[in-house]
C-alpha cells in the first residue's frame, strides 16, 4: 500500500469535517531581539526568505522556517 506523503489532500465544501489550518509562520527583520528554547537569547544578524541568522553570544546559528522554537521578544 502507497500513501501520498506530503501532498495537500482536497477538501470538499460540503464536508462535515474542517480543513486544517495554515500555519502562520512569523518574520523577523534584522537586529530583531529573539529567544530559542534551547540557546537563549540572541539578535537576528541575517535574514533569507526561509531562514535567519541569529547571534547567540557564544556562537552565530542559521535556524530555517518554520521557527518552531524561536520567539519574537
Amino acid at each position: 500500500m502507497t500513501t501520498r506523503s506530503g501532498a495537500q489532500r482536497s477538501h470538499l465544501a460540503s464536508s462535515p469535517f474542517k480543513p486544517k489550518p495554515e500555519p502562520v509562520i512569523e518574520r523577523f527583520e534584522l537586529h530583531d531581539r529573539v529567544s530559542h528554547q534551547s540557546y537563549g537569547l540572541g539578535r537576528v544578524v541575517g535574514e533569507e526568505s526561509t531562514a535567519v541568522t541569529v547571534d547567540f553570544g557564544n556562537r552565530t546559528l542559521r535556524i530555517t522556517s518554520p521557527f518552531h522554537k524561536l520567539e519574537k521578544l
